[in-house]
């Protein structure tokens, strides 16, 4: 078999999982999220907490419940990395200092899961299971409660509430995340995955010489941040680590696991807003955009140009070789099209195209499908916008889901789509105009703009994957990072919580002969259209002096 061939096959199978999964799993999800009754482990949270489950929330009191667990949360995990030397299984590590701290726990509870450190040489047991993975269950909680907050916004009528976020904090880990991740788990523990607390030394004694690693419940986290798509792995090469994705299946596996939550909440949406076709529509949005990804990208490094890619038919350059460049490309496509992080290849290594693709894919909104709930609440962000533009065009009030899209729906939905470019190149620009953060860069030219630019795009969009080559434990780029990936979370939050408080509030509105039909293909091509257009116009500037400029060298 070709490698052209296997890397079709291995594509095309993954979509057809995908496709499987979208009714049962999105139907699951529906029940999760309207269902009125609490199992007895919730309710036993809920008195913990001090939580009563059957009141629901106004949007400020959501988002305010949304930031209050955040900034605890940040400072947990703050406490826990300066203090680690101190807890039960520390391996001797040292304390994290302030401004690593600092970028390492916003990174995970913002659900970036960005590393400025090599883990396994970083962090003791005790941070990376009760601090890391926690947050790798509980930050993709919370995109999924604020999908679904958004969605009841569309779905409810003359209400000023969107439901517990509290309840819906709970039921997504407990119902969703902990049930896959722990069937996955032994999926990978089958594969071959590392599932160990072995100390340094026993690994010294096991391998016959010293080691920097400890594989501490590499399986359990590998399946925690691949289904919550956060990056965040306990080895520094992440997943081409062969203790965390042994072999070419599991690599199948992580790229599923990836992708199978975003892919089926439109079909959840579906269901909530009382018409399937919406969540067709909407799911049809994400896989256009995926495969046009996946096709430039395969295309970018395949036939990669040069005397050596061209004798062996590809680039192997910074690439496991269990996996090859399609099903690297791949794995590469899906962590930059969902807020994962997690890769299985060296990105710097990429073609100009390709790694220019994948930079593309982040400042897309990451919404093909985009992290667990944040996906779907950016795409219906963008559907919005999709609906005034085409308002205006007929001159007609804009209408979506029968709800009206006015002066303060279509404010909110831009200032949501400004906040990302706003960091991104503000972020990039800082860093570019500073002698402190030029230093960083481990190449110069357009290659260089596109490391910093991809670490930028990646820290704002809270996706966490690395460019690599570029090094960015420093003071400054802690700091700076820390500061795009906490912005970059909670705001569009706040705005997208408001919009759903605003909709909610709304009475329905008929249809009629001049209602723009949103499930029909016409409405697909208009959004994907206007997704592509907007994020073109914003950032062809920045992507034509980095990755386009040192592709025409």
């Amino acid at each position: 078999m070709s490698p052209t061939l296997a890397g079709i096959l291995f594509i095309a199978s993954l979509l057809l999982a995908l496709a499987i999964c979208y009714k049962p799993l999105g139907d699951y999800m529906y029940r999760v999220y309207t269902g009125t009754r609490h199992n007895v482990v919730e309710r036993v949270i809920y008195r913990l907490l001090g939580v009563q489950p059957d009141s629901e929330q106004r949007w400020g009191a959501y988002a305010r419940g949304v930031l209050a667990f955040s900034v605890l949360s940040i400072l947990f995990l703050y406490g826990l990395q300066r203090l680690q030397n101190h807890l039960f299984l520390s391996l001797g590590m040292e304390p994290v200092e302030p401004a690593l701290a600092w970028n390492t726990a916003v990174s995970f509870v913002t659900n970036t899961n960005w590393q400025a450190y090599s883990g396994e040489s970083a962090m003791g047991h005790v941070v990376q299971t009760a601090g890391l993975a926690v947050q790798n269950f509980v930050s993709a909680s919370v995109g999924m409660a604020v999908a679904i907050a958004l969605v009841r916004g569309f779905a409810r009528s003359k209400t000023d509430t969107l439901g517990n976020f509290w309840v819906d904090l709970v039921r997504g880990t407990i119902r969703i995340l902990l049930p896959i991740a722990f069937v996955a788990a032994l999926v990978l523990v089958a594969g071959g995955a590392i599932q160990t607390f072995a100390d340094h030394s026993t690994w010294a004694t096991l391998t016959g010489g010293e080691q920097t690693f400890t594989p501490a419940a590499a399986a359990s986290q590998e399946a925690i941040k691949d289904l919550g798509t956060n990056g965040g792995g306990i080895f520094n090469v992440n997943s081409a680590h062969p203790f965390e994705n042994p072999t070419s299946w599991t690599n199948w596996l992580t790229i599923f696991l990836l992708l199978v939550i975003a892919t089926c909440l439109p079909r959840t949406f579906g269901r909530m807003v009382g018409d399937n076709r919406q969540g067709y529509a909407i799911v049809s949005v994400m896989a256009i955009i995926a495969i046009i990804s996946i096709g430039v990208t395969q295309w970018a490094e395949l036939s990669a140009s040069g005397t050596v890619p061209q004798a062996i038919g590809t680039a192997m350059e910074g690439r496991d070789v269990r996996f090859g460049t399609s099903n690297s490309g791949m794995f590469a496509t899906a962590t930059t099209l969902t807020s994962t992080g997690s890769v299985n290849s060296f990105h710097d290594s990429y073609t100009a195209i390709g790694g220019g693709m994948l930079i593309f894919n982040m400042l897309l909104g990451e919404v093909a499908p985009g992290g667990v709930g944040a996906g779907l609440y950016g795409i219906l962000i963008l559907a919005v916008i999709t609906v005034f533009v085409a308002g205006l065009m007929v001159g007609r009030t804009p209408e979506y889901l029968g709800k009206k899209i006015g002066a303060r729906e279509i404010k909110l939905a831009s200032l949501y789509f400004l906040v990302t470019p706003t960091l991104v190149l503000l972020g990039t620009a800082v860093a570019m105009a500073t002698e402190v953060g030029r230093s960083a860069m481990l190449n110069t030219g357009p290659h260089g703009l596109s490391e910093i630019l991809y670490a930028y795009t990646s820290a704002s969009n809270n996706n966490g994957s690395a460019f690599a080559g570029v090094s960015v434990n420093t003071p400054f780029h802690n700091t700076t990072l820390g500061l795009c990936m906490a912005f970059g979370r909670f705001l569009p939050i706040v705005l997208a919580l408001a919009l759903a408080g605003s909709l909610a509030q709304q009475a329905p509105v008929p249809a009629s002969a001049g209602t723009l039909p949103t499930y029909r293909p016409q409405f697909v091509g208009m959004v994907v259209g206007v997704t592509i257009i907007l994020v073109a116009l914003t950032f062809l500037p920045a992507l034509a002096l980095g990755p386009l400029a040192e592709g025409l060298l």
